[in-house]
């Protein structure tokens, strides 16, 4: 089994693809007015606008119940960089660059919808050679 995309709905498409587009420095594939993919070589970012969930038989299956059960995380070179440049997109930090006790330099923040993002950097030498 391979793990193909994430997908996150949006009732703003056009506003969560520019963030994502800046948040990961990519261009959004655009396939309908309703759905676009940024992929890199380990994953896809696939956003949908509500009206794709209609074609899984409801209105809104995915509709959010105001919990944050998920955190979307990229590994990053130079997470303090990405902070540099990320505060510029969101007012929504969580969390600035701090170190976890786990050895990993972690940035968190929120995209437009509410979703979490974890920019990390591996520090300690195990989180270095788990990333390998």
């Amino acid at each position: 089994m391979k793990l193909a995309s994430l997908r996150i709905i949006t009732k703003d498409i056009k506003q969560s693809v520019q963030f994502y587009e800046k948040a990961m420095e990519l261009t959004a594939q655009w396939y309908t007015e309703d759905f676009a993919e940024l992929s890199t070589n380990t994953i896809t970012i696939a956003i949908g606008s509500t009206r794709t969930m209609k074609m899984f038989g409801g209105e809104h299956p995915a509709e959010s119940k105001g919990q944050n059960n998920v955190i979307i995380e990229f590994l990053v070179a130079d997470v303090d960089r990405e902070y540099k440049r990320i505060k510029n997109l969101t007012d929504h930090i969580i969390q600035e660059p701090t170190t976890m006790p786990w050895g990993n330099r972690s940035l968190l923040f929120r995209d437009p919808d509410g979703n979490l993002i974890n920019f990390f950097t591996p520090v300690s030498a195990e989180a270095i050679q788990k990333f390998k």
